[in-house]
């Protein structure tokens, strides 16, 4: 049985997620997710269940420790988690969702002490192999709130039964476990070389709720890599620049 926890979300691009505790009453992050808490709120760093579950948080790219913060003072205490890069924090109760959600390595942000977080492999070959930021899923489990954050703008679709829908395999935030995921084959030679959307596009099969991102982190990485290769081309050529000037001015 989780805890029942209270919350307020802060911001709009950089959001932030303030729970507050009855005593007694914790909630589980990832190591360095924390951003401010009360002095009556104690953490406790550990695998979370054993070495086992810990190397499974590790293949999501998560932290191999969890840190529950514990209100052991005798009244409400608040400890907040702060979004690692520009997004929407999502709260989910999961009680609504028959206990279960499926989101993206890196999405979990924080959640109600008693809410598991899995590993998820994905059921078929073609996801497992080509799906990209898709390959390994993560499955919370439990009766209370979680908080996952997706990148840039947050979309939610309510697929119908059979519904389907294709997206960028870094574009899928979080979704219930009543849709069917896989991966397709972009198809055609010019789009498979030329699109820019990669060889493979993941599709979601409704019914069910999903949770799209704009802006997952994979982009962003690439984005920033790429501007810093042109920005050291710059400054390499403005020295070259300044060099040849130099020479010419006879300095």
């Amino acid at each position: 049985m989780a805890d029942i926890i209270d919350y307020l979300i802060f911001g709009d691009d950089m959001q932030l997620v303030e729970i507050e505790l009855d005593p007694q009453e914790g909630v589980r992050a990832e190591a360095g997710a924390m951003t401010y808490m009360d002095s009556g709120v104690q953490m406790q760093t550990g695998t979370g269940g054993g070495m086992f579950q810990g190397f499974k948080r590790m293949l999501t790219g998560e932290s191999f420790f969890i840190t529950t913060f514990l209100n052991s003072a005798n009244r409400k205490q608040r400890v907040a988690f702060g979004a690692p890069y520009p997004g929407k924090i999502i709260p989910i109760d999961l009680s609504q969702h028959n206990g279960r959600f499926m989101c993206q390595k890196d999405s979990f942000l924080c959640a109600a002490r008693g809410i598991e977080i899995e590993v998820a492999f994905t059921k078929k070959i073609g996801a497992g192999l080509f799906g990209g930021e898709g390959f390994i899923l993560q499955r919370l489990r439990g009766d209370g709130l979680a908080f996952v954050h997706a990148g840039g703008t947050l979309i939610e679709k309510r697929l119908q039964p059979g519904e389907k829908l294709k997206i960028d395999t870094g574009c899928l935030a979080a979704f219930e476990e009543t849709v069917d995921y896989d991966i397709e084959f972009v198809g055609g030679f010019k789009n498979a070389l030329f699109g820019g959307e990669g060889l493979f596009m993941a599709t979601v099969t409704g019914p069910g709720l999903v949770y799209l991102q704009s802006l997952p982190l994979s982009r962003l990485a690439d984005r920033i890599v790429a501007a810093s290769r042109v920005g050291g081309s710059r400054e390499e050529n403005r020295g070259l620049g300044g060099i040849l000037g130099n020479m010419i001015s006879g300095d």
